[in-house]
């Protein structure tokens, strides 16, 4: 089976002093429905990258959601500089590899970053379901998308070499793909539908194929 390796977000555990890598169980079951291997990876160092996505010979690469990204947000609790910089030097090391990669919620917003682009702050949008509009996608999409974002990738945010696929009612870019590169990016997350939405499930197979 292929191999799909996820990102973990960062659990700041006071009681401990310890931050977890930790990732929800529930991306196991989408990924098995994708027909891949979940292997998840843990935030090394940056300068390991090249080296630990060699050993891992993956298919594919998730970027999950969770953490605020710390160059926005230094302060909040959430915040993990050691994550952003994993992910920032995983992002190039798949790039020049050619493995796909798919981004959901923060792991879109963190390869809009990379591509160049920025991100907006937007409130009503933690919690909440809402329509998304798609802008020409060549997939199906949901009709409407769960919400778990405090930032937002308005129109003039996509970076140049990304493409928009939908948008919610707002014009805010709820998913992206690159036209040259395997490279797609969701706003909702899709391993919180009960049940697993066939939609998304097809999309990101498309992408990862």
């Amino acid at each position: 089976m292929k191999r799909l390796g996820i990102t973990q977000r960062v659990d700041i555990t006071k009681k401990y002093d310890e931050r977890r890598n930790c990732l929800d169980q529930r991306w196991s079951l989408l990924t098995n429905q994708l027909g891949y291997f979940p292997l998840p990876l843990a935030n090394v160092q940056a300068e390991l990258v090249s080296d630990y996505v060699e050993s891992l010979n993956l298919d594919g690469l998730l970027l999950s959601g969770g953490n605020s990204i710390a160059s926005l947000c230094p302060s909040a609790d959430d915040a993990a500089p050691e994550r952003d910089a994993f992910e920032l030097a995983l992002i190039s090391e798949a790039l020049s590899r050619g493995i796909p990669i798919v981004a959901v919620c923060r792991g879109m917003q963190i390869l809009n970053i990379y591509m160049g682009g920025r991100l907006s702050p937007i409130e009503n949008h933690v919690g909440v379901r809402h329509a998304i509009i798609s802008t020409g996608s060549p997939y199906p999409l949901p009709e409407t998308t769960n919400s778990f974002h405090n930032w937002s990738i308005a129109a003039d945010d996509l970076a140049e070499s990304l493409t928009p696929i939908a948008t919610d009612e707002n014009g805010n870019i709820e998913a992206f793909q690159h036209t040259g590169k395997k490279l797609l990016g969701v706003m909702w997350h899709p391993e919180r539908e009960h049940p697993l939405n066939e939609l998304d499930i097809q999309l990101i197979k498309s992408f990862l194929l």
